[in-house]
C-alpha cells in the first residue's frame, strides 16, 4: 500500500516556482511624508533638549559657578566699608559703584526655589554675552544692591539654565538675597504683575511711579511671559529688609521657607 507523504508533498510545493512580485515604487507623497515625520521627531527632540535636558545641565553648571564665587567672598572677605564707600547711604549698608558691562558682581539666592538655586549677576542685560550664558543681568543705571531706589534684574525663563523659570511661584514674604563681596542684601517679595514690553516704568527709582524720587530701597525681577514667547513681561517686586556683612556669616534669610507658606 502506498502512503501519502505530506512532508514531501509540502516540500514539492515549496520547490515550485512562484510568480515574481512587482516592486513598489516610492511615490513623491510617501517620501515627503517620511521627511516630514523625521523633521518632526528632530524638532521634538530639540525642544525637549532646550526645555528640560539642556536647561538642567546648564543650570547645574551655573549653580556650581555661582557657589564657587560666593564661597570665594566668604573665604576672603572684603574690608569693612568706610563712609566714602557708601555712596551717600547709611554707613552700615555699603553700596557698590556701577560695574562695567559684563562684570560679575553678585550672586542671587531665592530659597523658595531650592537650596541649590543660585546664579551669578553680571552688569548689563544683553542676550548674547549675559542672558544667553545663563546669568542674571542687572539693568544699567538702576540702583546697585542696597542702594536707594530700584535695583532691577532680568533673566530667561527657558533655555540657558532658565534662572527665572519659577518666578511665578514666589510667595509674599519670600526672601530674595543678593550677595556681593561686602555681604548679603535681603529683600522681601511683595507682588507680581504682567505688563507689556513697552512699559519701562518698572525700571524707575520707584517702580511705576513716574517723576517720583527714590523714597526707599526696591528690587524688581523681570522676565518673559507667558513662558516660551515675548508677548508680555512678568514683573516681581520686593522691598529691602536688611544687610548682613560678610564677616557675620550667611543671614537667616537664606534658610528654606516652609513649603506653601510665606516667610
Amino acid at each position: 500500500m502506498l502512503w501519502e507523504n505530506p512532508t514531501m508533498g509540502d516540500a514539492t510545493r515549496a520547490d515550485a516556482p512562484t510568480a515574481a512580485r512587482p516592486r513598489r515604487r516610492a511615490s513623491f507623497v510617501g517620501v515627503l511624508g517620511e521627511i516630514l515625520i523625521t523633521v518632526g521627531v528632530v524638532a521634538l527632540l530639540y525642544v525637549a533638549w532646550q526645555m528640560w535636558i539642556g536647561d538642567w545641565i546648564i543650570g547645574n553648571e551655573k549653580h556650581q559657578e555661582a557657589s564657587a564665587l560666593s564661597q570665594s567672598w566668604i573665604d576672603d572677605p572684603a574690608p569693612a566699608p568706610t563712609p566714602s564707600d557708601t555712596a551717600g547711604t547709611d554707613p552700615v549698608i555699603p553700596v557698590q559703584a556701577q560695574q562695567d558691562h559684563g562684570t560679575p558682581f553678585g550672586v542671587m539666592f531665592i530659597p523658595r526655589f531650592g537650596p541649590q538655586w543660585q546664579f551669578t549677576i553680571a552688569a548689563g542685560t544683553s542676550r548674547k554675552d549675559i542672558l544667553d550664558k545663563g546669568e542674571i543681568g542687572h539693568y544699567k543705571d538702576t540702583a546697585m544692591p542696597g542702594g536707594m531706589g530700584n535695583t532691577v534684574y532680568a533673566a530667561h525663563r527657558w533655555t540657558s539654565g532658565a534662572p527665572f523659570d519659577p518666578i511665578d511661584r514666589l510667595v509674599i514674604g519670600d526672601a530674595i538675597v543678593i550677595q556681593t563681596p561686602d555681604g548679603w542684601y535681603t529683600y522681601r517679595f511683595r507682588t507680581i504683575e504682567y505688563v507689556k514690553d513697552t512699559q519701562i516704568e518698572v525700571l524707575l527709582p520707584v517702580p511705576q511711579e513716574v517723576g517720583m524720587a527714590a523714597d526707599g530701597r526696591y528690587l524688581t525681577l523681570t522676565s518673559c511671559a507667558p513662558k516660551l514667547n515675548m508677548l508680555e513681561r512678568i514683573i516681581a517686586y520686593a522691598i529691602f529688609d536688611g544687610f548682613t556683612p560678610t564677616a557675620d556669616g550667611p543671614p537667616a534669610s537664606l534658610a528654606a521657607p516652609t513649603v506653601g507658606a510665606s516667610s
